[in-house]
């Protein structure tokens, strides 16, 4: 059993309810984009499309993997996580959850489609760089930067493909198929033939599936986050997988793996494996469990640098991925936790949102073709980053797939630039407002909590 002293444990409680709200309201916040389509065009009642929306996105959290939620981890350098004590660590996640709440309780209010994505990743950054303000330490370094920049230009081309591909995806329908019903606004009260009906109802299901699958995960990040603050010594790493167990049998492989000729690993990077390696060694044969923070930094660094080695042998690619394996992993109370909240979020607060894909997007309203094109497009440039194990923002890529329709059917003229303007300013303002009000909220709760 494991003791915690009564602030920990009061300000641990608080922080995993933050982190199961922040889900909650990414459904509502969010999901609104998968079911804005089905509804608008009177598909399927609001009530069945968002309970099926919810059931859908819980899905994609049951089965999505960590690959997503491992990368808000690390946004956090791993000697962060370690020079950090829990309590310390515990208020830096409540101070960002504070901020990814707020604003996104903002934009959802003004019925601003706005990225939970982009908002939590502002979040991060703001107490990274808050924490690295702090005395001894140097400006920068609480953030992984190179995480942070291969995140940020994920969510920085995905609305691209979705402007892009949703257009074209457009215009070739309308050269090949060329009945009329699937170009006309949806009538009030009346619903649109079957074969549209099944249409729209499958690009819903695809992309409550691939947010679940990819937003949910960054909910289990945020929960792994905060476990590994405070409670290092059950969390930090996988103890109870075989892997953990084959620790020194996986160091030996890769210790001989890395010296095949065929190998080739940055110099900066041999020296920094070699160096884990042997810290890794010494610390199996210590086995003591409050070595496990320091465990999980030496296998990231292990990680990493393989990551970076070029003809990598079978063995020692096997042997690089079970590594991982033992801090790449989350419980499944914590899925299960997440998928329920994302999914109950997802049944309330749709209206703003849909009325604003719907109508506030482009001049006419939206018409079944358009709503099609965007959320078929919307589902696969989700799956395909969180099969790349890459954040991000299913609102950013939808709301721009319904403009760039809007493009495709009538030109610039049928888009209505002042909500073009919200959701863009939204966009430009989400990273630097969250930085700074997480940032405050990180120097706030230390000088109340510390």
């Amino acid at each position: 059993m494991f003791e915690l002293e009564t602030t920990l444990l009061v300000l641990l409680i608080i922080t995993l309810l933050a982190a199961f709200g922040f889900e909650f309201v990414n459904g509502f916040h969010d999901t609104a984009n998968a079911v804005a389509t089905v509804i608008y065009t009177n598909s399927l009642p609001p009530v069945p499309a968002v309970v099926w929306s919810g059931f859908c996105n819980m899905m994609g959290v049951m089965l999505g993997g960590v690959g997503v939620a491992m990368g808000i981890v690390e946004l956090l350098p791993p000697d962060l996580q370690i020079g950090l004590g829990a309590k310390e660590g515990v208020l830096m996640v409540m101070a960002l959850l504070t901020s990814a709440i707020l604003w996104n309780l903002g934009t959802w209010y003004y019925g601003i489609p706005c990225s939970s994505s982009h908002t939590l990743i502002g979040s991060i950054v703001g107490v990274g760089l808050a924490y690295s303000m702090l005395p001894n330490q140097a400006f920068g370094s609480g953030v992984n930067w190179g995480k942070a920049g291969e995140i940020g230009l994920s969510l920085l081309i995905s609305p691209l493909i979705g402007f892009t591909l949703s257009a074209l995806l457009l215009i070739i329908t309308k050269k090949i198929i060329k009945n009329p019903d699937l170009y006309r606004e949806p009538q009030k009260g009346k619903r649109p033939p079957t074969w549209i009906r099944v249409v729209l109802f499958l690009t819903c299901t695809g992309v409550s599936f691939a947010h679940g699958n990819n937003d949910g995960q960054k909910g289990v990040g945020l929960v792994m986050l905060i476990l590994i603050f405070s409670l290092p010594t059950i969390y930090a790493i996988n103890l109870e997988s075989e892997n953990y167990k084959k620790l020194p049998a996986l160091v030996q492989t890769i210790e001989g793996g890395i010296k095949d000729a065929q190998v080739a690993i940055p110099p900066t990077q041999i020296a920094i494996l070699n160096n884990s390696i042997a810290n890794l060694k010494n610390l199996l044969v210590d086995n003591n469990k409050e070595n496990t923070k320091l465990l999980r930094v030496e296998i990231s660094n292990i990680v990493k640098a393989l990551k970076s080695a070029k003809n990598q042998t079978t063995d020692l690619k096997v042997a690089g991925e079970q590594i991982q394996s033992t801090i790449h992993y989350s419980p499944f109370w914590v899925v299960l936790a997440i998928s329920l909240c994302l999914g109950m979020g997802t049944m309330i607060g749709y209206k703003r949102i849909v009325v604003t894909i719907g109508e506030k997007i482009g001049k006419t309203h939206m018409t079944y073709s358009q709503g099609a094109a965007a959320e078929l497009i919307a589902a696969g440039t989700i799956a395909l980053s969180s099969a790349y194990s890459v954040p991000v923002s299913t609102t950013q890529v939808l709301s721009s797939g319904v403009a760039g329709t809007m493009l495709a059917n009538d030109g610039k003229q049928n888009l209505q630039m002042g909500t073009i303007r919200s959701i863009f300013l939204a966009w430009v303002l989400t990273f630097p407002v969250t930085v700074v009000i997480s940032g405050v909220c990180f120097f706030l709760y230390r000088f109340l909590f510390l």
